[in-house]
């Protein structure tokens, strides 16, 4: 736990971005998981969540 807390506070646009990555991405899946999409589908919209997610976590460090 000490190092989860560690890194959280020295790394805090990367914890940023895991955690919002993490939501994204479940938020993603259970909107579209009856849509049939393929697996390269599945894999291109999970890349860019996640892309999505550090470029968010970066706009909100900006203060």
């Amino acid at each position: 736990m000490d190092t989860l807390k560690r890194f959280w506070f020295e790394h805090p646009v990367l914890s940023n971005w895991a955690v919002l990555a993490v939501g994204m991405v479940t938020i993603l899946y259970f909107s579209a998981r009856h849509v049939g999409f393929e697996p390269m589908q599945w894999v291109a919209l999970i890349g860019a969540t996640v892309i999505l997610a550090g470029l968010c976590a970066w706009i909100i460090n900006w203060e």
